[in-house]
């Protein structure tokens, strides 16, 4: 039996059972290069060190057996920019202290040039545990984990967006009910779906028009016939499935 617990205050969460599991997505190291391509200027490692004291901060406090990065640790998506081969391998040096797994994202192209031989990278189809299909969410999942009763999954950096609200581009969490037919024809019974926020602070926007959606099969598939809830990262539910399409 896998337990499944939201970090409080968190875009991270705890995946338990014979193990505990840490599990985030969507680090985008590296990412400030594209404004200093565009002559912005930024501060080395401005992102890199903020994320890594925060994973510290979480290692620290929940003590897991396991790091799980659910894709896209790096930020450009066919090239290795200067600043990820500098950064990226940096990350991982200093979280070398446990178990790192990588489930490849659509922007982690070329990321074995970057990563020490210590972490396990596995299939871009993502990893089971359990009842759990762990995965980052831009590719559709085999048929072969249609067994399966649970997905987690980055991919989206989901933002809520209310201009009368104090919540307005804050970071959210979705959490979707569907039948699993939806995803994997002929199979009976229903699949919860979690989706988790961008770990990066300042990896997504915090304006609708500069919010640009991230395309996924999965979400695809099912954002029209689910039953959703919608949660800011303290937990807070915000919304439902009736709000579903301004966060997806």
């Amino acid at each position: 039996m896998v337990n499944t617990r939201i970090i409080d205050s968190e875009p991270a969460l705890i995946l338990e059972n014979d193990e505990k599991n840490l599990v985030i997505s969507d680090l985008h190291i590296g990412f400030e290069h594209k404004f200093s391509s565009n002559k912005i200027a930024n501060s080395k490692n401005s992102s890199v060190n903020d994320i890594i004291d925060n994973v510290k901060k979480i290692i620290k406090k929940e003590n897991p057996d396991t790091l799980i990065l659910l894709g896209d640790v790096k930020s450009s998506i066919q090239n290795i920019t200067k600043s990820e081969w500098n950064d990226v391998p940096y990350f991982f040096e200093e979280l070398n202290s446990l178990e790192i797994i990588l489930v490849p994202g659509n922007h982690d192209a070329n990321i074995t040039r970057l990563i020490p031989d210590n972490v396990t990278l596995i299939s871009s189809k993502g990893m089971i545990i359990d009842d759990v299909l762990l995965t980052h969410g831009h590719t559709m999942p085999s048929k072969n984990y249609s067994n399966i009763n649970n997905i987690i999954m980055g991919h989206i950096h989901p933002v809520y967006f209310d201009e009368n609200s104090l919540l307005n581009g804050k970071r959210i969490w979705i959490s979707i009910k569907t039948d699993k037919s939806k995803i994997f024809p002929s199979t009976k019974g229903k699949i919860n779906i979690t989706i988790i926020p961008s770990f990066n602070p300042y990896f997504y926007a915090t304006e609708k028009r500069y919010y640009k959606k991230s395309i996924s099969p999965i979400v695809e598939k099912i954002k029209d016939s689910a039953i959703a809830k919608i949660a800011t990262l303290d937990g807070t539910i915000i919304g439902n499935e009736s709000i579903i399409n301004q966060v997806l």
